[in-house]
């Protein structure tokens, strides 16, 4: 759908009328029936001016299309300026311009990162030259008309108010502004040019018509692209009641693509191999010509697999299949074909920065999609606004008329396939009585080490082999820094231990970055994924006395926000506070500590708390030499 469509002459005379911000809003409302704020109605006003200084060229056809808020299906996102005509060699073109009103940038080491002042702080956003060759390619790889009518799609960005490139011409980013000239303030000309190269002739609006109407669906460039990827590598093999979920979930999908609305839950613990089921889908029914998406409500799981699957850090053509479990407020009923909630356990009920947007997570991804697939383990939720559950999956899901299948991963595959080892935590960490008291006849390689140096030094040597094994924490430290990198997190002077937590320029690829076996993960940064080896450093917000776990969600980081809401709840329900609470820091533990396919090993601040965790599994202490 586009919001404002005219053609150069005519957008150069709504210019003209000085109300361009208030035509394009009126259309706004009227197509989208939304309203915007005044910053919005101020960048449009103040960008949209910039950019008919640029268009009022004799060069420039009148009748070239202009395109204000072409909404990017699927992506639910909005392409500010999209211009089409004719090149020099009569074929049909689509100019994409990614308007910003940003004076300044800093150059961060995130792949397509840059950190500038929006939305009323100074926050890490895309590259415009990222955001708009992402543009480009998702009209390329998702719109049928380009692929049928030949379009040729090539994409820009406009900094309008920005004098110094040093940072958006910075040579870390120049694999995107090659895709993506970036140009500013004083490139008028240049971006004259740029245009004319592209639009020589006007199409009367045909290619704007073309790709309005067009059919939304996978290419197949890139269905056979993630194809690819998936063939020959190991890691995503599917076995045993994998295989059974896998083949019911493509069976459903096919009942919903032209029948009744369908969701699928899917129950698991740690290791029963959640996300290969779901990535194989994500892949088969891309390649099936569904649209469909992998979403979880964490990034790092996103991250992580589009990264194993391509083979590269840095982003790809499949990065618009990951997406976030926020991503889904706006968008049309049953827009997507099939969606694939990894982690479904994290989902929250409201979205955005502030998370009070929408109305609930799993209602929006099951209105939004003929099929939804959610993977869940309930043991798995660690915050206080984490509600994907499997009866509260059911209530949404029968509230949209949809049939409910469920089904069930049990195969271990983590923990050496030790269903014995998961159920000692779970006896030892006092969630539920099981009967595994200790380690006794368990194989699977488990420490309780004498010093957080110790620990360390294990994982560093183990790490050596293949670069998959990594400490993690309970989020009891503050991250000071995150903003002064110079400075340590967790700090235990008596032992001579200083680390970092995990680094910020690593992003969500913490897990697999060559480096980052220095630094110390969270519950954020690793859930949903698995190593080797995972040393678990436990924090003062669970210790032991009298061999009774006790959890203090007091002695969280300040920032932590898993907790969020605990004070105010203590408050005016303290026992509803403390059961909470007690649950979260119980599972945050319960999963730190399953992360590592062939062992585990364990440090507590507290001694009456490693001592407690020794003599649990001390069939262990003494077979495994420190």
């Amino acid at each position: 759908m586009v919001v404002y469509r005219s053609n150069v002459k005519g957008f150069l005379s709504d210019i003209l009328s000085n109300q361009i911000e208030e035509i394009v809003h009126s259309e706004f409302r009227r197509r989208l029936n939304k309203s915007v704020g005044a910053s919005e109605l101020a960048s449009w006003k103040n960008s949209l001016q910039a950019m008919s200084n640029v268009l009022a060229d004799r060069d420039i056809p009148g009748d070239a299309g202009v395109a204000i808020e072409f909404c990017l299906a699927p992506t639910g996102r909005r392409i500010d300026i999209l211009l089409s005509g004719v090149d020099k060699q009569n074929q049909l073109n689509a100019l994409i311009i990614e308007l910003k009103q940003w004076s300044d940038a800093e150059v961060t080491s995130m792949d397509g990162i840059v950190r500038t002042f929006v939305g009323g702080a100074v926050r890490e956003t895309s590259h415009p030259s990222y955001q708009a060759w992402t543009y480009a390619q998702v009209l390329q790889d998702f719109n049928e008309a380009v692929q049928t009518e030949n379009i040729k799609v090539q994409a820009c960005a406009y900094l309008h108010n920005c004098t110094s490139s040093h940072v958006i011409h910075d040579p870390f980013y120049t694999s995107y502004t090659n895709r993506a000239p970036a140009f500013l303030k004083s490139d008028g000309l240049r971006l004259q040019h740029f245009v004319k190269s592209h639009v020589e002739h006007g199409d009367s609006g045909r290619t704007l018509e073309l790709l309005d109407n067009g059919r939304i669906r996978p290419s197949k460039g890139l269905s056979e692209a993630i194809a690819a990827m998936l063939t020959g590598n190991p890691e995503f093999t599917l076995i045993d009641d994998q295989k059974v979920v896998y083949e019911t979930a493509l069976h459903l999908a096919s009942i919903a693509k032209t029948g009744k609305k369908q969701v699928l839950i899917i129950e698991g613990g740690p290791g029963t191999g959640k996300s290969v089921v779901a990535i194989n889908l994500l892949v088969e029914l891309t390649k099936r010509g569904q649209i469909a998406q992998y979403v979880t409500r964490n990034a790092a799981p996103r991250a992580v697999y589009e990264s194993k699957l391509s083979g590269t850090f840095s982003k790809s053509r499949i990065s618009q299949l990951f997406v976030g479990s926020g991503a889904f407020r706006e968008v049309e009923k049953n827009l997507y074909d099939s969606l694939i909630i990894d982690e479904a356990h994290r989902l929250n009920e409201k979205s955005g920065l502030f998370q009070n947007l929408g109305i609930n997570q799993v209602l929006e991804i099951i209105e939004a999609s003929r099929f939804s697939v959610f993977f869940i383990d309930e043991d798995q939720r660690v915050t206080f606004k984490d509600i994907g559950s499997k009866a509260e999956i059911q209530k949404w899901a029968e509230s949209c008329g949809a049939s409910v299948t469920s089904l069930q991963l049990e195969s271990q595959f983590r923990c050496n396939g030790s269903d014995g080892y998961m159920a000692w935590i779970d006896n030892t960490l006092q969630i539920r009585e099981t009967a595994n008291p200790t380690l006794e006849g368990i194989d699977y390689e488990f420490l309780v080490c004498e010093t957080p140096n110790q620990l360390r030094d294990k994982i560093i040597s183990l790490n050596e082999f293949n670069n998959r094994s990594r400490m993690v924490a309970g989020y009891c430290w503050e991250w000071p820094s995150k903003q002064s990198p110079q400075l340590v997190d967790i700090v235990l002077p008596e032992y001579n231990f200083f680390a970092r937590w995990n680094l910020q320029d690593d992003g969500s690829l913490w897990l697999i970055k060559p480096n980052s076996v220095h630094e110390i993960g969270c519950i954020h940064t690793c859930q949903g994924l698995e190593l080797d080896f995972v040393g678990v450093l436990i924090g003062p917000d669970l210790i032991v006395r009298d061999g009774k776990i006790i959890t203090d969600a007091s002695k969280r980081a300040k920032t932590d926000s898993s907790v969020k809401g605990f004070k105010s709840l203590l408050r005016s329900s303290p026992d509803e506070a403390n059961f909470k609470a007690d649950l979260v820091i119980k599972n945050t533990y319960r999963t730190l500590m399953t992360r590592g396919q062939k062992g585990c090993f364990i440090w507590s601040v507290d001694p009456e708390t490693n001592e407690y965790l020794k003599h649990s599994s001390r069939k262990f202490v003494s077979d495994i030499q420190s």
